[in-house]
């Protein structure tokens, strides 16, 4: 399968989502109930279905998780290190920073449904479900420097929530009931597509009137430098071809929506979170197939 054929369906849906919030009066409160039934309903069904239903190998998974973590990790360090290479106003550094390391799990999952399946989503599918606590106490601690709250916040979490339940439904070796699977398929399927459309919905190609550098440094960080970081350690751990192609796709996601969402509740520069968010997702259609290109 080409490269082009990998990629060509979700971000012709993104862009039918951008197409449609600005030619149709459908309002705030229909994308805003949208992205509450994907995000708390179908989003966590997909989870659940597909790593409940798909056996692992726990070796070479194992691996597979740390090079993306280890990624992870790396880019919530690289993120702070633009605070001392940058000035910025208030609240820039600490909303923006987030955009350096957190990601868009939908475009993650159409991406691996792409690949390989129920196999490539599954493995994606785990790794969201190990960096989403990660990226997200990383991002609160940027805007409070406090985690008071957190962790009832990430036990509350719908994706955590999911994934775990899946991984230890599949652990325990239940059986899943026939009719249960077709209903959780069906909402797995809505779930990606909807949620390509609510991605482009939401692009705001605005919004930077300052700290041109230091938007410049957080793109560069998550759409360049986390993925060669990936690639460079999953060549060197010698993972297998598809759990490679995973890694370093995960790695090389735009930013996630909620990332916008955070920095606005809590007080942060919203503006800033947005433009950073529309313009990593527009770079990632030039920058994702050449990451695919060199995974494969």
């Amino acid at each position: 399968m080409s490269i082009v054929t990998i990629l060509f369906p979700d971000f012709a849906l993104i862009l039918l989502g951008f197409l449609l919030m600005r030619f149709t009066n459908w309002g705030p409160q229909f994308w805003s109930g949208l992205e509450k039934l994907i995000y708390f309903f179908l989003f966590p069904a997909l989870l659940f279905y597909s790593t409940a239903r798909t056996p692992f190998d726990f070796g070479s998974t194992g691996k597979m998780l740390q090079v993306a973590l280890i990624s992870v990790v790396c880019g919530i360090a690289l993120g702070w290190l633009a605070k001392p290479l940058f000035r910025s106003p208030p609240m820039m550094f600490e909303s923006g920073v987030q955009t350096a390391f957190r990601f868009n799990s939908y475009i993650a999952l159409a991406i691996a449904s792409r690949l390989a399946g129920e196999q490539g989503t599954s493995l994606m599918a785990l790794i969201i479900g190990f960096a989403v606590p990660i990226c997200n106490m990383a991002a609160v601690h940027a805007l409070v420097h406090k985690s008071g709250g957190l962790l009832l916040e990430l036990a509350k979490n719908p994706l955590l929530i999911a994934t775990a339940s899946g991984m230890a439904f599949n652990l325990l070796g239940l059986p899943l009931p026939e009719v249960i699977g077709a209903t959780l398929s069906r909402m797995s399927n809505a779930s990606i597509a909807v949620g390509l459309i609510t991605v482009g919905a939401g692009l705001r190609l605005s919004g930077l009137h300052e700290a041109k550098g230091l938007a410049s440094y957080f793109l560069a960080v998550k759409l360049l430098a986390l993925p060669a970081i990936s690639y460079a350690l999953g060549r060197w751990i010698g993972l297998p071809p598809l759990q490679l192609q995973i890694a370093v796709m995960f790695c090389a996601l735009p930013t996630a929506s909620s990332a916008y969402v955070l920095a606005a509740r809590m007080g942060g520069n919203g503006p800033f979170v947005a433009f950073l968010i529309s313009a990593g997702t527009a770079l990632s259609v030039l920058t994702l197939p050449i990451w695919l290109s060199l995974a494969r």
